[in-house]
Parts: structure tokens; C-alpha cells; sequence
């Protein structure tokens, strides 16, 4: 593999890493969005097959969710009116109404109905008193002054009114907006079609897994990660496996994966070792934004066109993808499958380990949250922090972002971090 990163733990922190051609995080994820734009082409899916699909068209509600005035818990309807001003008040029990089922009859003074959550309110009842808070004598209750009129119903459109704008543009369905999806009587949806991600890995060093390691050579993880998190993201994903440090069967692969992908994956060749033929290869077939990002790990990142799909040349080392493909490719392919993505949620705790950071470069330490025994929240780091140690991130649960202008971190100190949960979701 090609990235050429160390791990930095070791290095001397006096000095600053800025470099002018390197792009800081910031500017190159704006230089991306205002080039990305959607996918042209949607269709309609059945709700169901909508999980995890970006939506193109609005959704608007056509009726009143929920549809009637209904009861929100196990009790008995009746008029507010009948709510005793003292003492207590005994009423006819005159019916009982199921969900699913009506009691038209409207309701006269004296009179209760037993009822059912989610079954809707009799004609002239306005109030549901609490099964637990009635006294039951035969076919009458006895209630008291202490209930308050209009209590334990839940009005007609409280959730969703009829003409409604209920989800948008642009949003992606999760379980909740496949639920109200489905409170809404809807079979199909409109969805943005699914973006199309070819990606290879390149590298005379790299093996396949069931292969025989000469010395030298290593396993191909890079393609495990990136198909990993690409089917999480819902693309469809073409693995074109490893690329020979070849320029001419390199040149191949990047023409075959632009004639049906709207956007090119790879991981190593965009370094500055002998064999990384990717730039050369990027000046004859497209255009490159840039070739470097000041972000570590992932420093070698190139960003690109080649004909219709967008290019994007990650780090050869495993913690370097994982870096870029969370901070950068990510949102990328979030806008270019029609969502709008925001930024990572972040939030500040204390460190437990004393870090160091070069200004110049924003950095993304893999950190571990837990709660310390006054049960506040505390980031520990998960040691060696190179960017060749894939298992730096499986021991983590969050990114300790270190801020382009920073330098050493004292334990103790107030530093950001992503969950994972919610930057890798």
C-alpha cells in the first residue's frame, strides 16, 4: 500500500505540517458539494422496498392521522361536563366500544361508554377518565371531581393533518418514515434511483484472501471495508477487485468502471511512491480538484471526474480510508444519491490521555467513550494511533477530531468527538 503515513505518536510536535497545497477538510468537502449534484432518475418502489431510499418527490398526507378523535388509554368516554365540581359523580354505563369498532349514539348526560385505547370517541363524549380511577358498580361508574374535561384523547390529525407535507425531498426512509409511510395508506413512493459505485484496490503487493502470502505481500482489507460500509449506505456496488500496478491495466479499469458508475472508488496509487500511476492516469482521462487533503490520517486524497462519474482516490493504508471515507466520500455520495448531509454531530468531554497534534492539519484519533466513576462522559485513545492499525478502529467507538489550527492536547482538557454512532450510520 502506498499512503505513506507513520504512525505519530512518535513524532516531534514543534513543528507545523502546513502544507499550501494540501486543502483543509473544511474547504475540500465545500469544493466537493458545489460540484456534486443528485442522480438524474427515479422510480417508484413499494413502501416496504423504500427502507434506506432517498426520496424525490415530497409526501403529503391525503387524510387526517389519526382519522377520528380517539381514546388514549383503557377507561370510559363521557362529557367533561359530567366531571363533578366536588365530591363525586355517578354515571349509566351504556356501551362499550373496541378499537376498530363505533359507538354512534351520541352520548346524553349521565351517560358513560367503556372504551378502548385507540377506539374513537362516541358522538358528544369529549373525555376518557382512567379505568384505575373509576369505582364500578354494575352498569355504573362513580368518578371524581379530581378529573379534568378533555383529558386522554388524542384529537383527529394530531399527528398528521390532511394536506400535511409529511416527509421531503431529499430525506432518507428509516424505520420511522417507514412507518408513517404506512400510516398514510401509501403502496408506493417516488425514490431517487440508486447511485452506482464501482471500486478497486491497486497494489502489486495486495493478495486475495485464500491466497498464499509471499514475503512482501498482504491481504487486501481496503475492499472489505469499502464494500462493507458502500452496502450499508444502500448503493449498488460493483467490487472490481485489486488493479496491478500496471499503468496501462490500471488505465483500463478506470475506463470500464466510468462506462456505468456515477462514481469510482479507489484505495492506494495516490500517493507519490514510483508505482502510483493514478495522477498520470487522471491527467489523460479527467480532472482533478485536488490531490491532497490536510486531514490525518488521509492525507493523499484525490478528488475528481473521469467523464460522467466522480473520481475519488483514497489513501492506500486502512485506517487512512476509513478516515476519508467517513469525513469525505460519505456525505458525497449521500448528495450524490439526493440527500442534503450535515455535518457529523460532535460534542466536547475530557480526555484521559495527553495528545499530540502538529497545527496544520485537522486529525481524527480513534477514541474510546466510557463514563468514569462520577459518571461523566471521558474519550480515552485506543493507543498506537498509525494509520496502518485497522484495529485502532475496531477497539473505538468515536473520532477525537483535532482542529486544523491545534496543537498538543494536555490530558484533562475538552477536546471533540463523533460518535460512531451517527457519523457511521
Amino acid at each position: 500500500m502506498t499512503d505513506k503515513d507513520t504512525a505519530f505518536q512518535n513524532e516531534p510536535s514543534c513543528r507545523s505540517d502546513h502544507d499550501p497545497r494540501s486543502l483543509p477538510v473544511e474547504a475540500a468537502w465545500e469544493r466537493i458539494r458545489t460540484v456534486i449534484e443528485p442522480v438524474h432518475g427515479t422510480e417508484r418502489v413499494t413502501v416496504r422496498q423504500a427502507l434506506g431510499r432517498v426520496l424525490a418527490a415530497p409526501v403529503q398526507s391525503s387524510i387526517n392521522v389519526p382519522a377520528q378523535d380517539n381514546a388514549a388509554m383503557d377507561g370510559y368516554a363521557l362529557r367533561g361536563a359530567d366531571i363533578p365540581a366536588a365530591g363525586t359523580q355517578t354515571l349509566a354505563c351504556v356501551g362499550t366500544v373496541l378499537a376498530g369498532a363505533s359507538f354512534t349514539r351520541a352520548m346524553q348526560p349521565g351517560e358513560c361508554v367503556r372504551i378502548m385505547t385507540g377506539a374513537p370517541i362516541p358522538p358528544g363524549a369529549d373525555t376518557v377518565v382512567m379505568q384505575e380511577n373509576v369505582q364500578c358498580a354494575g352498569r355504573q361508574i362513580t368518578i371524581q371531581a379530581a378529573e379534568t374535561p378533555g383529558q386522554n384523547v388524542r384529537p383527529a390529525g394530531e399527528d398528521l393533518l390532511q394536506g400535511d407535507t409529511v416527509l421531503m425531498a431529499g430525506q432518507r426512509v428509516g424505520p420511522a418514515e417507514l412507518g408513517m409511510l404506512g400510516s398514510l395508506g401509501l403502496v408506493e413512493v417516488p425514490v431517487y434511483r440508486r447511485v452506482r459505485v464501482a471500486f478497486f484496490s491497486t497494489g502489486d503487493e495486495l493478495r486475495i484472501a485464500g491466497s498464499t502470502l509471499e514475503p512482501g505481500q498482504i491481504y487486501d482489507s481496503n475492499r472489505y471495508t469499502l464494500f462493507a460500509a458502500l452496502q450499508r449506505l444502500g448503493v449498488e456496488a460493483t467490487d472490481m477487485g485489486v488493479v496491478a500496478d500496471d499503468p496501462h491495466v490500471m488505465e483500463q479499469a478506470f475506463t470500464d468502471a466510468a462506462s456505468f458508475a456515477d462514481a469510482i472508488i479507489t484505495s492506494g496509487g495516490v500517493s507519490v511512491g514510483e508505482a502510483d500511476f493514478v495522477k498520470e492516469i487522471m491527467g489523460r482521462l479527467g480532472e482533478v480538484a485536488f490531490w491532497k487533503i490536510a486531514m490525518r490520517p488521509g492525507r493523499p486524497l484525490a478528488f475528481g471526474t473521469i467523464g460522467q462519474a466522480r473520481f475519488f482516490g483514497l489513501p492506500g493504508n486502512p485506517v487512512s480510508v476509513v478516515a476519508t471515507w467517513y469525513q469525505i466520500v460519505q456525505p458525497a455520495l449521500r448528495r450524490l444519491m439526493g440527500e442534503d448531509p450535515q455535518p457529523p454531530m460532535t460534542f466536547r468531554v475530557r480526555t484521559a490521555n495527553a495528545l499530540r497534534k502538529r497545527p496544520g492539519r485537522t486529525e481524527f484519533q480513534r477514541g474510546v467513550l466510557s463514563r468514569d466513576g462520577d459518571g461523566e462522559l471521558v474519550v480515552t485513545t485506543t493507543g498506537s494511533q498509525g494509520s496502518g492499525i485497522l484495529r485502532s478502529v475496531s477497539l473505538a467507538n468515536c473520532f477525537i477530531v483535532l482542529p486544523h489550527d491545534g496543537g498538543d492536547v494536555a490530558a484533562g482538557s475538552r477536546v471533540e468527538v463523533q460518535p460512531f454512532e451517527g457519523v457511521m450510520g
